[in-house]
């Protein structure tokens, strides 16, 4: 998969959100958030796989050289990514670390940790396979953070920032496009539809267990249309022009099966936020016509109701 592609379009993308998320806020004082608490893959790794014996890792140039300092931090993206613009504009100072480097201590743990791993996913046999770490792993880390929040500000204060964070969960697209498709050992024993629903029992299993330590305000991208992405029309593109439709038409069958458990379970869990971000609509369209003058508007429109829903 085509990781700077991914992590670059979404950065529009979320930075859109932010910007309205932050004006809404504007009247509602109670609604800021006082951390961003982050987990996913490397749409939002920040560095996390530096650490890490893989080959999925961005410590080399061309990533980074538009980025603070012009050199590469382990960001799947030349530049800022979407959790980057997000945090700058709900007004953080500084970037949520990755929760495996030398900055994840101290009080730069107030104001919450990124947990993301490049070439993660909801498939957490995929994920150590690539020497990743998968979302259980992911999930253990964020108990261990709780830990060190308390030592750092308190049971109080510490309760505060884990209930009142904004999280926000990046997954799915490495499960088909470096896995399922590309793995006979799973591609020839399930359908697409079947595995789809695999990874929907293991979001839901990741939701319960981070609404056990303290979540609730939870926002999570749908798959972008994965037969979009450069290295998707290499390998399983052939002779069809554009984009490769099966697999996006797989992408859209799952992301109705998210939407649907996401709101399954916010029924089930008292006070629980779940947002689905649609990045399929408006990636797709951007895709379809780059030079259109209303990209903007496009992401901008696909976003309002969501976003809005998780302040307060």
């Amino acid at each position: 998969m085509d990781h700077r592609m991914t992590s670059c379009l979404l950065l529009l993308l979320v930075s859109t959100y932010s910007v309205l998320q932050i004006s809404f806020a504007q009247d509602a004082p109670t609604s800021l958030f006082p951390g961003m608490i982050i987990f996913g893959d490397s749409v939002v790794d920040v560095g996390n796989n530096n650490y890490l014996p893989t080959l999925f890792r961005a410590d080399y140039p061309p990533y980074g050289r538009d980025f603070a300092g012009h050199k590469p931090t382990g960001r799947f993206c030349n530049g800022k990514l979407a959790t980057d613009i997000t945090a700058e504009t709900l007004g953080f100072t500084k970037y949520p670390p990755a929760y495996l480097s030398p900055e994840a201590s101290g009080k730069n743990l107030l104001i919450g940790a990124n947990f993301a791993s490049a070439a993660s996913g909801y498939d957490d046999k995929a994920a150590l396979l690539n020497h990743a770490i998968p979302l259980y792993q992911q999930v253990e880390y964020y108990k261990e953070y709780k830990s060190k929040l308390i030592k750092v500000a308190g049971s109080k204060q510490a309760d505060t920032i884990i209930k009142g964070s904004i999280y926000l969960l990046s997954a799915g697209s490495s499960d088909f496009v470096q896995n399922y498709y590309v793995n006979p050992l799973v591609n020839k024993f399930y359908t697409a539809d079947q595995y789809g629903s695999m990874l929907i029992d293991n979001f839901s299993t990741f939701i319960k267990q981070v609404y056990a330590v303290g979540a609730r305000k939870i926002g999570v991208t749908s798959l972008p249309p994965t037969g979009c992405l450069p290295a998707a029309r290499t390998l399983f593109g052939y002779h069809e022009k554009g984009c490769v439709s099966r697999l996006n038409t797989d992408a859209q069958q799952f992301n109705k099966k998210l939407n649907a458990a996401a709101s399954k379970l916010q029924k089930q869990y008292s006070g629980l936020k779940i947002v689905v971000f649609d990045i399929f609509t408006p990636l797709y369209d951007l895709v379809q016509s780059p030079a259109k003058s209303a990209a903007n508007e496009i992401l901008a429109t696909s976003l309002i109701g969501q976003g809005f829903s998780l302040i307060g």
